[in-house]
């Protein structure tokens, strides 16, 4: 009886990993026969999980949603991430989900061992959140999404470009890429027909699935560097090339992945792609991050903080000379200047 629980926690792990078993894959999988794997199914079911099963060629297993939420086994490591999840859930970005974490996670505490529980505080103990973070997104949208992602299902949505054009995309969804501050999802838009990145807060609505899809190569095996790529340069109006002379793994340190991308160049200088919004929070951007710079491009850029670089100067100059006492005279200001943005 023991070995036959222990098949039938393995059989309902199993069905939990992928949308979709044939009972030949379960037999093997288990060590079993296909009819004890029927017998083993009907036992699930008896305990309240709905699997469902399709016969003849191409048939096999699937473990579909019931009216009621069954017992849902969770290895050591998933508890503690589900608890810790829960945890920042409950003050997270994802909109709609605080008071039903602090829910799930009273039930969650309530029952893990104290192995767990002891390995879950730590985390919390030495996790800081720092500020508000980025904006908000609708739980249930997300969730849709990432379930697109994993059952190849089309998407059709609604998008607001960066400058605020709507569109209406069909697209094939690939990955859900979280940042510190935002979810992007990278997938295939059929009606452009290439690769894009979206940024899901600026999906509208609740997205709808259409069918299923044959799954294509990814554009890149690794697939965090090439989303970090599109929204580090080209998801801006403005972007800019710039040699900075100092190591490579030194100014990734001091860069947000998905605001630039760093190339090595020589052991003391590396090459920058960054964008950004406006040229002027280019400039600012380039000059604090402390060491010195060339940019190659764009032109612009180089006017900006040539302007800048004289505003600044006239400052300095101001602020010598109201530290020399009344009656210093400092560089003369002619002109006026547009403020910083």
């Amino acid at each position: 009886m023991i070995q036959t629980s222990a098949r039938l926690l393995k059989l309902l792990s199993l069905l939990q990993s992928r949308r979709f078993w044939t009972g030949g894959e379960l037999a093997r999988e288990l060590e079993i026969t296909e009819r004890s794997v029927r017998r083993d199914v009907d036992r699930l079911r008896s305990l309240g999980y709905p699997v469902h099963a399709a016969a003849g060629t191409g048939g096999g297993y699937q473990l579909g949603a019931g009216k009621e939420l069954p017992p849902l086994p969770l290895e050591d490591d998933e508890a503690v991430a589900v608890a810790v999840g829960l945890r920042a859930a409950a003050t997270g970005p994802v909109k709609g989900l605080e008071e039903a974490s602090v829910r799930a996670l009273a039930k969650l505490d309530q029952v893990l061992p104290k192995r767990l529980r002891r390995k879950v505080s730590a985390l919390e103990a030495v996790s800081v959140r720092l500020g508000e973070g980025g904006p908000t997104f609708d739980a249930d949208a997300l969730a849709v999404m990432a379930n697109a992602c994993r059952d190849a299902e089309v998407l059709h949505f609604d998008y607001s470009s960066y400058s605020g054009a709507a569109s209406a995309r069909v697209v094939e969804p690939y990955r859900l890429v979280h940042t510190s501050h935002r979810w992007y999802l990278l997938a295939y838009d059929l009606h452009r027909k290439e690769w894009r990145t979206f940024r899901v807060d600026r999906i509208q609505g609740r997205p709808r699935t259409a069918g299923r899809f044959k799954p294509r190569p990814l554009p890149a095996e690794d697939v965090a560097a090439y989303v970090s790529q599109s929204v580090s340069t080209d998801a801006y109006q403005f972007r800019a090339r710039v040699t900075v002379h100092a190591p490579a793994d030194v100014v990734s340190a001091q860069l947000s992945s998905v605001a630039a991308r760093v190339e090595p160049l020589e052991p003391h200088r590396c090459l920058v792609h960054t964008g950004g919004g406006t040229l002027e929070a280019l400039a600012f951007h380039l000059g604090f991050m402390g060491f010195e710079f060339e940019v190659h491009e764009p032109q612009e850029l180089i006017e900006v903080l040539r302007r800048l670089a004289d505003r600044l100067g006239r400052a300095a100059g101001r602020a010598g000379a109201a530290a020399q006492g009344p009656g210093a005279s400092g560089p003369a200001v002619s002109g006026t200047d547009t403020a910083l943005t």
